[in-house]
């Protein structure tokens, strides 16, 4: 099974943006959907946001609503997640994994990226 890798993460300012990607080379069958998570420092993984890639309907969490913008690029096999107007709130490891529904149970996801950081200062 192909491992999607994150990329994107880095240091910003509040009030700042990031776009994360999340590629799946090599991959030939996508997943039923693909969710971001985040885990920050000293808390479990949350839900962010997750697509399908069939219809790409969309979910978020109502932390993020609004404010992250989840998409497909179908030609790179790639999941990116634009992230506007961070809190410092919002510093995390984000990590991407395939999903087999559109919601927001950790239990129906599975291979994950290894993750990348975002860090936001105030």
């Amino acid at each position: 099974q192909v491992q999607p890798v994150e990329s994107g993460g880095g240091w910003v300012q509040a009030g700042g943006s990031l776009r994360l990607s999340c590629v799946y080379s090599g991959r030939i069958i996508a997943p039923y959907a693909s969710g971001w998570f985040r885990q920050p420092p000293g808390k479990e993984r949350e839900f962010v946001a997750a697509i399908t890639w069939g219809r790409s309907d969309t979910y978020y969490a109502d932390s993020v609503k609004g404010r992250y913008t989840v998409s497909l690029d179908i030609d790179k096999n790639t999941v990116h997640l634009q992230l506007n107007n961070l809190t410092p709130e919002d510093t995390a490891v984000y990590y991407c994994a395939d999903g087999k529904s559109l919601g927001d149970d950790l239990n129906d996801y599975n291979n994950w990226g290894q993750g990348t950081q975002v860090t936001v200062s105030s």
